[in-house]
């Protein structure tokens, strides 16, 4: 039995870029059972930034599996496309502070330094003549968390990230900018996601420092591959979750997440076996592991 807190909100924020697959599930399911088992809100975030990778109502499509899995959410849903003002205003915060500045480096530049940006424009004379990007001035830091998954982490981002993009040269807010803000407005305490995205969180951390704003606790689950080793993604094809298979699909989620849920609940109604679920939630038993492979049928 859980006991209801305010003071737990967590959040799951998928991009409408196509149909949530298992791996999506995984990290849904995840921070819902974790936020529910302790009485907490779970809201549910569109990060729906880039419209040209978003085809028309795939954010719809992803509401509904989300129903037709029980995983059900507080409040309305935050459109992230609604909210640019907001962007803008911490952009013009760090910019005012001067810790921002244009950046004409190409992605291919990047990647040959292995994807650790040597900070070049940072000292530039002059800023650049053509369209640029936007970095954040990294500090001199290093940055250290406790995962609830995965245990101590840190990281050296001067060294190890570099300055990093909080606009794009196409002019679209960045990932990293566009979650902190709203983590801070929506109050978010606890996030819950796939290891892919454990390197963002001292960038993440760096920003909320810069702004002023409060750490989340954060926990990250093993991040699901194919046989060849990928991460489940719509990149690489990965199969969408089917409407009328959400049971299966629960059930297997569980077992990867190593919750062992009993036999008898093979074959229950969704909103029965995540009842269960959130009752008997341990994230002690979930393994502390960057990668797991999954059947080629959920792959």
């Amino acid at each position: 039995m859980t006991v209801a807190s305010d003071h737990i909100i967590g959040r799951f924020a998928p991009s409408p870029s196509g149909a949530l697959h298992f791996g999506s599930l995984l990290a849904a399911l995840a921070s819902f059972l974790d936020i529910r088992s302790r009485g907490g809100q779970w809201l549910l975030r569109m990060e729906d930034l880039d419209p040209a990778r978003e085809p028309e109502g795939a954010a719809d499509q992803i509401l509904r599996i989300l129903e037709d899995l029980a995983l059900t959410w507080d409040g309305p849903v935050l459109y992230q496309s609604q909210r640019i003002d907001a962007y803008e205003a911490a952009m013009v915060e760090l910019s005012e502070r001067g810790l921002t500045y244009p950046c004409d480096c190409s992605r291919q530049r990047v990647r040959a330094m292995g994807g650790i940006y040597d900070n070049l424009c940072r000292t530039r004379q002059s800023p650049p003549a053509g369209s640029s990007a936007t970095r954040f001035k990294v500090p001199a830091q290093n940055y250290t968390f406790d995962d609830r998954i995965q245990g101590h982490c840190q990281q050296d981002l001067i060294h190890e990230c570099g300055d990093f993009v909080l606009r794009r040269r196409d002019g679209l807010i960045a990932y990293q900018l566009a979650v902190v803000v709203d983590d801070e407005w929506q109050g978010i305490t606890d996030i819950l996601r796939g290891h892919d995205l454990l390197d963002s969180t001292p960038r993440q951390m760096a920003l909320q420092q810069a702004l002023g704003y409060q750490q989340p606790d954060y926990a990250h689950i093993p991040v699901a591959t194919n046989q060849s080793g990928q991460k489940l993604s719509k990149q690489h094809f990965a199969r969408p979750l089917q409407r009328d298979s959400a049971t299966d699909y629960l059930y297997q989620a569980l077992t990867f997440l190593h919750q062992q849920p009993p036999l008898g609940l093979r074959n229950a109604p969704p909103s029965e076996l995540v009842a269960w679920a959130i009752t008997n939630w341990d994230i002690q038993h979930v393994p502390k592991l960057a990668t797991i492979p999954v059947n080629s049928s959920y792959s």
